[in-house]
């Protein structure tokens, strides 16, 4: 035996590397007696040590790696079940045969004096001891709560397979002589009890105990799943079936497994990415020389220089890897898959080998039969393998990309909640989310192929290795022309990667400014500008488009060569094998062999460069997010909390110098529960010192200390999506009697009655639902829920009424309200609360100039002195002496235009009268509470069901051009015709007689052969084209027609649509329209073309298979049906439940700074995460559907391929080479394209989804048209400004009562109007009305004479003006925020810019007018912003002006210039003022009384007072009176 094995090793050495494979196998002291014969058998010697062997070795090279796993992962403890016994049972009895036999052999020995072969002794001593180790085993596993194994079910296979082959053998041995009686009983007792062993193996046991499934409500039924079930992803089949009976729901999904939820993924990046950064930190620590400096005096000269001498040496500081950090962190599980990716790599080459010995079979007739069949057997074994191990590789690949992507947000959304405020600066919003949606997503493309860096040298390597053998040294000519295209396509990578960058930027760009506009859309719309910003956004998105068709050139280049390299290859090889030697004969077996390598070469040759370019794209997704990750974050340090627990005061600043102050230190100590007052006009620094107590602030010198909790009220409120009451109690305990009171105190009771669900009411994104007044309210009730022991309130009375203000400040923050005892800076610019207050820090410009209590500061008559003098001497006192409460109006009532809007739109007119006692109250609170489904007001994103409609398929060609698809379709068709028939002709090159050893038509076949393939080459290159720049032409007019849809959607549309839902519709659809659909496409057609082309060739081939054709195509139609249905909806439920966390994402870097002064970071990390399962939930199903598809679509492939042998096994008298060659490599190739178009005809399916949801918004509600063409108006209109309101009434939705009715009023033109009444009475509603934001219900509203409801809604808007009251700007220059049409001068801008008092400002900036905003203008402070507004206004000059309480951010000297501004400037316009401080309109012509959406009054103010009316009241409560 030994010699024999020795004999076999000789013979590598000379012959072909599969024969040896057979000849090992079939190792016999005659091999004809195994392989050339009729009846073939293996030998005693080879059955009794190989066959046995094997199966033990196996088991004993796993078991240490196998326990150790275990030892790892447990998963809990199963008890003792039947199975368990049945299994550890048959175990035993196995141990016992085997022990039987060693005791017969001994026993064999003593008797009949025969001396049997040792082997008979050791081979039945290590199977028995094998079966010891495979019972012991299945203990274990038991006690570690594996439920199916895989390593004992792989063992006991073998043993079956190793058995069977002896079994076989014994009974043709059984049939011709007299065996050994014991021998064969035991061996076929050993037989049985395999079986049964094999069998139990596939069953599962039931679950662990203390399992985490047990306490999960849907588990994913995976990790309790046999090793059966999971190879083959059976496990999901009855999720499939559900989806295939109806369209799947969220209820559907199983929960994520626990390895792949965020709170496992995210903290180990994190942790690895940090161990990166403090490695790079160290190493820059080396080069800064601190310690000298830290010896010298304060002079901080040798600070200075070491900090040049760092900055000199940039090169020594080398960047933190986050590439090695991702390694880390995924890379073990990652190594899998590389295992999977060898063993399929070389299993690929048994094809063409087995395909090598089919041709040589046919052309030698007397091959025994059996042969044929063997190798059919094997070939279909072979590729069903194969396939296994090829899903199971891309499983791990894909679980290893969702999870990649669930850390990156992760990552992301944690290091948003830590960044500074300036490095916050240099990435804007869409920047950030374009991080989380597209460059997350490129690395999850990326993971699938990036083996293929490795692999594919190794296929190409083993493919050349393989020609060489067939064809020799020919395929050195090959391997040149693969050596040259290298080159080509690295440029071509390079150029990519190039416009892959500038095509990010744009895309940045523009996710940017459409994030913009949708926060700003009230505004757009007011102005009329939509037209502007919209040329602003295609102007963008031209470029973008501009930088895809030179990709797409490229990528039309890079096809060509794809498809071509495989093809020179083979032709220059064949050429060369042909005529260097003319006896060298192009046969069946070499070409067609040559031809299924040469197309196992086509795979690494065409994914390389796909590779490279994703690896391109994932490198410049990697250095972007590597930037975010490394930018700089808040200093911890720079507040001290827990130190500041034995100091005297609450807050002191000690030394403080920050970045936005001058270089003078700040002092401050504040004692505790102390009411401190900030004053100071508008940019002189009062916020700003909030953010440096909160630590926002860059600390440069000195130290800042806060005793205590602290709760954070902004300027401008931070509203969730959320429930009024989550807004409020926002993740603190419900404590329902201090709710009560809060709500009470902060004035919240009788909006709370209007709302339609009570504090139940969903608040819409950044509370479009409520009024400015209502949202800066619910954010101050937030604070004084939160129940904090140190209050920074940054100007909370700045936005409500006068009377609600004074009670906040009585009830709240006031010496006897609900904070009386905690430590609260107010900033202000309300005089009346300053002699209430125990200190008053008075700012300006970045200094502290004056401090002291208010007494202290009138007599020490300074700045503050004097600026009270001015203000308070117009003003009458009170009573008490104190100046009175109009002083403290100054500051009120900064309602938004919505201000009565949602209140009217919630409320019927009977519902506003308010019952007078408190028990009602509470009655119709508790009544409202339980009607949540009232209070909704966002539409979440739905996803449709069913198959995506044709008229979309329609739509995308419509898009695309009927005359550029049909090109395409024909250059696809041209190009596999002549791929079909260039093959052919090699078949029939392959069947020329051979005479005197050459073939004579060698040049002629070469020449045509060589012709076809150029022609395939060109068109090629034709349909890539066409298809790219199809795929442009149809994204360009998509993006268009939803920006145009959006854009002239009404505005109760944006405030029921998420801007989450529009960015993700802007962002990742369009991404999908622009980049993914067209490939996909390419691909689908390509497949479909392939799948066709191969089942036409086996059929002209081998007629036979005509049988099997139809009810595998059957099969697969239905497989292929049944997986859409569930795979499609999986695809939409991942897609709907995407938005929500980029909205999640967007609300949280808008309130960043409230959450950090709250301390709640880790809540909303936590909701993150959630979001991010929550879409996992769906994507995961989808990969493993994938899966499921593959591996059925590929075992009807392997059956194709099969049976194609099969029937050219069966005839092939009648066969000849050349076509058999042809049939089977075609037949080869079948499985993957079979596999591949229906990955690609779900994938176009899932994928065009997107067109579905760009298209979606082209039938919502439009508002009507913007022009009438022609105009029917004078330019100049509205030269007088005359109002004429008749009977005029309006409603917010169908649905609802009137908001304001029957008003008739008549205004001259000139005239100054005021507009007041208390909040809800319908002050905005008229505005919205007057401007057309929401159509009239009844009545008409004429201007000059002109009925506006008949004019286009731009002529209306452009032509008359307003100041709102939320101060919008936009990133970009001044003067664009200014004009964005450019239809004034520089001039007329700077005169604007003189009367609205912004000129020194802006002439003092370096850029002047063309100083870049921010976005949202977030360098500029309100009051500045607001001033630009009035800027505005006065470019436009219109004759109709209309004020929304517009000056209620700004301190009193400002709202005094502006006053007097419009005073002066539009002195002949009409003007309309709603206001809610009287004093700004006592002077006015008339005053109009709003109540309950009614006119109550309207006279002149005098008038007015005289009658003692409602207006009167008011005066009187303003202390005007």
């Amino acid at each position: 035996c030994t010699l024999r094995i020795f004999l076999t090793t000789k013979l590598i050495s000379n012959s072909n590397i599969f024969y040896v494979f057979i000849h090992v196998f079939f190792v016999s002291q005659d091999w004809n007696r195994t392989w050339h014969t009729a009846n073939p058998d293996l030998t005693q010697c080879f059955q009794n040590t190989v066959l046995v062997w094997l199966p033990c070795f196996y088991l004993w090279l796993c078991a240490p790696i196998y326990l150790l796993y275990l030892r790892r992962h447990d998963n809990g403890y199963i008890c003792m079940s039947h199975l368990n016994k049945a299994k550890t049972a048959v175990g035993f009895l196995l141990w016992i045969i085997c022990w039987a036999d060693v005791f017969y052999s001994f026993w064999e020995r003593s008797h009949d004096n025969v001396i049997s072969a040792p082997v008979h002794l050791v081979s039945p001593t290590l199977l028995g001891l094998t079966m010891l180790l495979s019972t012991l085993l299945i203990q274990y596993e038991r006690m570690k709560g594996v439920q199916s194994s895989g390593v004992m079910l792989i063992f006991w296979l073998l043993a079956l397979l190793c058995a069977t082959v002896t079994f076989r053998s014994k009974v043709l041995q059984a049939l011709e002589q007299v065996m050994c009686v014991w021998r064969y009983t035991t061996f076929f007792i050993y037989y049985t009890l395999l079986l049964v062993a094999f069998f139990l193996s596939c069953l599962l046991d039931q679950p662990p105990l203390f399992s985490n499934s047990v306490k999960d409500s849907n588990p994913c039924p995976e990790p309790g799943a046999s090793f059966l079930s999971r190879i083959t992803f059976w496990w999901i089949t009855r999720m499939m079936v559900t989806g295939y009976k109806r369209p799947l729901v969220e209820n559907d999904l199983w929960s994520l497994n626990s390895e792949d939820r965020s709170h496992r993924v995210v903290p180990r990046l994190v942790n690895w990415w940090n161990k990166e950064c403090q490695k790079v930190k160290r190493s820059k620590t080396m080069y800064s020389p601190k310690q000298a400096s830290q010896n010298e005096g304060k002079d901080g000269s040798n600070v200075e220089e070491s900090e040049i001498l760092i900055i000199k040496a940039p090169k020594k500081t080398k960047e933190p890897s986050l590439l090695w950090a991702l390694c880390l962190t995924f890379g073990p599980y990652f190594l899998i898959s590389c295992l999977y990716k060898i063993i399929q790599d070389i299993l690929m080459f048994v094809g063409p080998e087995i395909l090598r010995l089919l041709i040589h079979f046919v052309n030698n007739s007397n091959t025994p039969s059996w042969q044929g069949f063997f190798y059919t057997a094997l070939l279909f074994i072979c590729t069903c393998v194969q396939s296994l191990i090829l899903q199971q590789y891309f499983h791990v690949c894909f679980v290893s990309g969702m999870r990649l992507r669930t850390a990156v947000i992760g990552a992301v959304y944690r290091k948003a909640l830590v960044i500074s405020n300036a490095a916050r600066r240099t990435s804007t919003v869409g920047e950030i989310v374009n991080l989380m949606s597209v460059d997350a997503q490129r690395f999850m493309d990326l993971i699938t192929y990036i083996n293929m860096v490795w692999s594919a040298p190794l296929q190409v390597v083993l493919a050349l290795y393989f020609l060489w053998q067939n064809l020799g040294p020919s395929v050195l000519a090959g391997v040149a022309v693969m050596i040259l295209m290298v080159p080509v396509n690295a440029v071509i990578a390079m150029k990519t990667k190039t416009y892959q960058v500038a095509q990010m930027k744009s895309k940045d760009n523009r996710i940017k400014l459409m994030n913009e506009m949708l926060n700003g859309i009230k505004v757009l719309k007011l102005y009329a500008w939509e037209l502007a910003f919209k040329d602003k956004v295609s102007e963008i998105r031209e470029k973008e488009l501009q930088v895809l068709k030179k990709a797409a050139y490229l990528g039309a280049i890079s096809t060509f060569t794809w498809v071509c390299a495989p093809f020179l290859v083979a032709l220059s090889t064949f050429s060369v094998y042909v005529m260097v030697d003319d006896r060298n004969v192009l046969d069946a077996q070499k070409a067609f062999v040559s031809l299924a390598l040469f197309n196992i070469l086509r795979f690494p040759l065409n994914m390389l460069p796909m590779v490279i370019s994703s690896i391109v794209q994932a490198s410049v997704s990697l250095k972007r997010l590597r930037v975010f990750l490394s930018h700089e974050e808040l200093q911890e340090d720079s507040v001290e909390r827990k130190g500041a627990a034995g100091l005297p005061h609450s807050i002191s600043i000690t030394d403080g110098v920050f970045s936005w102050s001058k270089n003078e230190s700040l002092n401050v100590l504040i004692p505790e529960g102390a009411l401190v007052a900030v004053v100071g006009h508008v940019g002189s620094g009062k916020s700003s010192l909030l953010s440096a107590l909160l630590g926002e602030m860059d600390k440069l010198e000195g130290s800042v200390a806060v005793k205590g909790s602290v709760a954070y009220v902004p300027q401008q409120a931070w509203i969730q999506n959320s429930t009024l009451k989550d807004n409020i109690v926002f993740g603190q305990e419900r404590k329902e009697a201090w709710y009560q009171r809060v709500v009470e105190a902060c004035a919240l009771q009788p909006d709370l009655e209007i709302l339609p669900a009570g504090d139940n009411t969903e608040i819409g994104e950044k509370g479009v639902n409520l009024s400015g007044g209502q949202k800066q309210r619910v954010s101050l009730a937030r604070a004084v829920y939160c129940d904090r022991l140190v209050y920074l309130l940054d100007d909370p009375l700045s936005a409500v009424d006068a009377h609600v203000g004074k009670h906040i400040f009585d009830q709240v923050i006031g010496p006897q309200g609900l904070l009386k005892d905690k430590t609260r800076v107010l900033v202000t610019h309300g005089l009346s609360y300053l002699p209430q207050t125990d200190l008053i820090l008075v700012m300006v410009e970045g200094e502290i100039t004056e401090v002291g209590s208010y007494k202290q500061l009138l007599e020490t008559e300074g700045a503050f002195a004097e600026f009270l003098r001015t203000y308070a001497a117009v003003e009458p006192t009170d009573n008490n002496g104190t100046i009175s409460t109009i002083l403290y109006e100054h500051t009120t009532a900064w309602t938004l235009s919505t201000d009565d809007m949602m209140i009217c739109l919630f409320q019927s007119v009977s519902s506003a009268s308010k019952p007078s006692q408190t028990t009602n109250k509470e009655e119709k609170l508790s009544k409202k509470t339980t009607n949540t489904e009232a209070g909704k007001l966002t539409e979440a994103d739905k996803a449709s069901t069913g198959r995506v409609k044709l008229s979309v398929f329609r739509a995308y060609l419509k898009a695309i051009g009927v005359p550029l698809s049909c090109i395409s379709l024909l250059l696809f068709f041209t190009h596999h015709l002549l791929s079909l028939f260039s093959n052919y002709w090699l078949s029939l090159w392959t069947d020329d007689p051979v005479i005197n050893g050459t073939q004579p038509n060698r040049r002629m076949r070469l020449g045509v052969y060589g012709a076809l393939g150029l022609s395939q080459g060109v068109a090629v290159f034709g349909y890539s084209l066409a298809m790219s720049i199809g795929g442009i032409l149809a994204s360009r007019y998509l993006h268009q027609s939803m920006l145009y849809d959006v854009l002239r959607s009404p505005m109760s549309f944006f405030e029921r649509t998420p801007s989450g839902n529009l960015v993700n519709r802007f962002g990742k659809e369009i991404d999908t329209i622009d980049s993914v659909i067209p490939s996909i496409l390419k691909m689908f057609t390509g497949s479909l073309f392939n799948v066709l082309g191969a089942c036409l060739v086996i059929l002209i081939a081998t007629p036979w298979v005509a049988i099997i054709i139809p009810f595998l195509g059957l099969l697969y139609f239905f497989v292929q049906r049944f997986y859409v249905a569930s795979s499609r909806q999986l695809k939409r439920l991942e897609s709907v439940s995407r938005s929500p966390i980029y909205t999640h994402f967007n609300e949280t870097l808008l309130g960043a700074s409230v959450i950090r002064a709250f301390g709640e970071q880790e809540r909303f990390i936590h909701e993150s995460d959630r979001r991010v399962d929550h879409n996992q939930k769906a994507y995961y199903p989808s990969i493993v559907a994938n899966r499921w598809l593959a591996i059925r679509l590929e075992f009807v492939g392997n059956c194709i391929v099969s049976f194609a042998a099969l029937f050219a096994v069966i005839a092939r008298d009648s066969l000849s080479p050349g076509i058999m060659g042809l049939s089977i490599s075609y037949a080869l190739q079948l499985t993957a394209s079979l596999t591949w178009l229906v990955r690609m005809s779900s994938d176009v399916e899932t994928n065009i989804v997107a067109v579905e949801r760009v298209k979606e918004y082209s039938d919502t509600e439009k508002e009507v048209q913007r022009q009438h063409e022609p105009s029917g108006l004078n330019t100049g209109w509205p030269t007088v400004g005359c109002i004429d309101i008749q009977d005029f009434g309006l409603r917010y939705r169908h649905d609802m009562d009137l908001a304001i009715h029957n008003i008739t009023i008549h205004i001259n033109g000139g005239e100054k109007v005021g507009i007041v009444g208390r909040t809800g009475a319908g002050k905005s509603s008229l505005t919205l009305g007057l401007f057309r934001i929401i159509e009239a219900a009844e009545g008409h509203i004429f201007i000059d004479g002109v009925d506006i409801a008949k004019m286009g809604l731009h002529e209306l808007r452009s032509r008359i003006t307003i100041i709102p009251q939320d101060p919008v700007l936009f990133s970009g220059s001044l003067r664009m925020n200014l004009d964005p049409f450019d239809s004034y001068s520089d001039d007329e801008v700077w005169t604007a810019l003189e009367f609205s008092h912004l000129k020194d400002f802006v002439s003092g900036l370096p850029d002047k007018l063309n100083h870049e905003c921010s976005e949202g203008g977030e360098n500029l402070s309100v009051g500045q912003r607001q001033l630009l507004c009035l800027a505005r206004a006065l470019l436009r000059k219109s004759k109709v002006l209309v004020l929304d309480e517009a000056t209620a951010a700004v301190d009193m000297e400002t709202d005094n210039l502006i006053q007097s501004t419009i005073r002066s400037q539009f002195e002949d316009s009409t003007v309309l003022t709603i206001a809610h401080r009287l004093n700004t309109i006592m002077d006015y012509t008339r005053v109009l009384v709003l109540d309950k959406g009614e006119m109550a009054e309207f006279d002149s103010p005098s008038n007015l007072i005289a009658q003692r009316g409602a207006f009167y009241n008011m005066a009187k409560d303003s202390g005007l009176v």
